[in-house]
């Protein structure tokens, strides 16, 4: 018989790139039997293509994290299965009930957790130290017993035992039969995933006014008050910003039809500076490199060290307007040193910055840590 592996989300959509396509679909194709338990599971993932359990979705934060959880343990805890592989850290409580002597519980490490809570805007300023130093106490006592995988590198720092498998990206055939790589005959920039203010928003939403050719598309979740608060950034200039998913998620599938359109100057990432995101290698990099774009991004010195190895595009001051409007009208007049970035970073892709590398990282580790019955 298989041996039975159950990812548990309470925060993540279903088809969540990390958890759905590369995790979950790597594993059942290893011929382990994959459960999902997620909320509203069922709704986004067909019968035939994985097994699935829903669970309520909450959209008040404090419901979710108190029913949430308890209607996870529930569903888990009936599946009796040999891998508990969780994806959120409010979930450490329910994993660490659900851990015995017979399984293995993984706690999957998407972010720098205790770094992120300090930038949390929902927190008043005093209270985020301590809801950082308190989440860190609580997370080392459930976690003691659990195996632990990182998606980032850095975050080695803070879990030394950590087992890297890093969130690079499928490669698509059809993207890698993309053939028209650093076009310069276009004035459109991409963002791709979730629009936030510590993801560079309002940053971006100044590109059509540091430039009056260009044309910016956000493809990822946005509120629509954010939206509005971004056009408003935008001012006269509103007409040249897009957006796909305004109040809704967007699938990897339709992110993939954005990077399959051939009229794309460059990839964007001019975030403001945070401790959570200067040592960070963003996935949207691999991505943008996958399809063959130059990368635009800000000139934090880990992201200026990956620009420089490889080649495949140019660092800015996120707060200097001069020099992203130089870094666009570099990549608008200089069509072979684009159209090399963007090679070059398809190349770097093909070479090892991609999925395939880390799926056979995983099944090997599920392996090394196989519970003993």
């Amino acid at each position: 018989m298989p041996l039975k592996v159950a990812h548990l989300t309470t925060v993540h959509h279903p088809l969540d790139p990390r958890i759905y396509y590369k995790q979950c679909q790597s594993l059942h194709e290893a011929g382990y039997d994959v459960t999902l338990i997620a909320p509203e599971a069922n709704q986004h993932i067909k019968e035939n293509q994985l097994k699935t359990i829903s669970l309520t979705k909450h959209h008040n934060k404090f419901k979710r994290m108190i029913s949430g959880s308890a209607e996870t343990y529930k569903q888990a805890k009936a599946l009796n299965a040999d891998y508990y592989h969780f994806h959120d850290p409010e979930l450490l409580p329910v994993a660490w009930l659900l851990k015995n002597k017979r399984n293995t519980v993984i706690y999957d490490i998407h972010e720098d957790y205790e770094t992120a809570m300090l930038q949390k805007e929902y927190l008043p300023k005093p209270l985020r130290k301590i809801a950082s130093k308190t989440f860190k106490l609580v997370e080392k006592f459930f976690s003691r017993k659990m195996e632990k995988v990182i998606a980032e590198k850095y975050y080695k720092d803070k879990y030394p035992t950590g087992q890297e498998i890093l969130n690079y990206p499928i490669i698509s055939k059809r993207i890698l039969n993309k053939e028209d790589l650093g076009n310069t005959k276009t004035n459109k920039l991409l963002y791709t995933g979730n629009v936030t203010l510590e993801r560079g928003a309002l940053q971006h939403a100044e590109l059509p006014v540091i430039d009056d050719q260009v044309e910016l598309h956000y493809i990822g979740y946005c509120k629509k008050s954010f939206a509005d608060q971004i056009k408003g950034v935008a001012g006269d200039n509103q007409n040249r910003i897009h957006f796909k998913g305004i109040d809704e998620y967007v699938p990897k599938d339709e992110i993939e039809e954005a990077y399959l359109y051939d009229g794309w100057l460059a990839g964007v990432a001019i975030f403001p500076p945070t401790d959570h995101y200067l040592k960070k290698e963003l996935t949207k990099f691999f991505e943008y490199m996958a399809a063959g774009l130059p990368i635009i991004c800000s000139n934090f010195k880990k992201w200026e060290q990956f620009i420089t190895e490889h080649q495949c595009g140019i660092t800015v001051n996120p707060d200097d307007a001069n020099e992203i409007k130089e870094a666009i009208e570099t990549l608008r007049h200089e069509p072979e040193r684009a159209k090399q970035m963007a090679e070059n970073g398809r190349l770097a892709v093909l070479n090892g910055l991609h999925w395939g590398v880390e799926e056979n990282k995983l099944i090997k580790w599920y392996e090394e840590i196989k519970p003993h019955k």
